[in-house]
Order: structure tokens, then sequence, then C-alpha cells
């Protein structure tokens, strides 16, 4: 079995794509918007724009707005979502990846740091095995609190 691969364009170059998305969030007075060419790091997306709106309902309308600006330009998404909350709003056009987030979930999430390509990877630190066979055995031997039986109502 074989896997095709995309062909890849120069990363210097932005796509008219990028431009519509970039004037839909502008449009729409986005805070902070940030796009980030991923090209080398993962083979979903050749661009990954994260931007913030001010509340659940500018992130939604944000979103809406790239959405509709895609279509217009000829591209559906290929998915949305999280509209409904309006708290992180993911519209997928294929070349292009946009995340629309409230400013406390976009510092929660921290995607910036995750995708930009000059971040070390993060690595877990192992436990040693020992630790959690204490911590284990210290949970069994801990005394059990209950509740207060509640008595029924007459």
């Amino acid at each position: 079995m074989t896997t095709r691969t995309r062909s890849r364009r120069a990363p210097e170059r932005g796509s008219p794509l990028e431009g519509v998305v970039s004037a839909a969030l502008e449009d729409m007075k986005a805070v902070n918007v940030k796009m980030m060419d991923v090209r080398g790091l993962t083979d979903i997306a050749d661009v990954m724009v994260v931007a913030s709106g001010t509340s659940d309902r500018h992130v939604r309308s944000i979103a809406d707005h790239v959405v509709e600006k895609a279509k217009e330009f000829g591209r559906r998404p290929l998915g949305v979502e999280g509209a409904r909350e309006g708290e992180w709003v993911l519209v997928d056009l294929q070349d292009i990846i946009v995340h629309v987030m409230l400013p406390r979930v976009r510092e929660f999430y921290s995607l910036e740091r995750m995708w930009e390509s000059d971040a070390a990877p993060a690595v877990a630190k192992p436990v040693p095995i020992a630790s959690v066979a204490a911590v284990a055995a210290a949970k069994k031997a801990a005394p059990r609190k209950r509740a207060p039986r509640r008595r029924a109502s007459p």
C-alpha cells in the first residue's frame, strides 16, 4: 500500500485563500490574529490561524464570517466545530485551519506554542513504577470517609 502526499508550495507565498481568511478576520475585528505556517510540522494543513474574540457571540460571528467569505471564494469548509458553545470555534478549510477562541481558552490551550516550529516538543517525565505502587498502597490503606446517613422524611 502506498500513501499519496500532497505537493507543497513554497512557504514564502501566501495563497489567495489566506488573504480571504485574513480579510474576514480583520472585517470582524478579531483580536490577536496569528497565522502559522505548519507545512513542515503536519500534513493536515498548510496554515494554522489562531484568533481571539471578545465574547462567545463575537467568536461565533467571526467564525461565521470566515465561512461566509470562504464560500464566496468558492471553498466550502470541510467542517465547523464548537459553534454552539462559542468558546472555541474551529473552521476547517482543508489547507487552512482557523481557530477562533475566547482569550481565556486560548491562553489555557496555547496552540501557538504547540504549532510553532521553534518550540521544542514537550516530553513527559517518566514516573518510577515504585512510586506509583506506593501511591496505590497508600490509597488502599487510608480509611474511607463516609457521608452521614440521612433519615427518611416522614
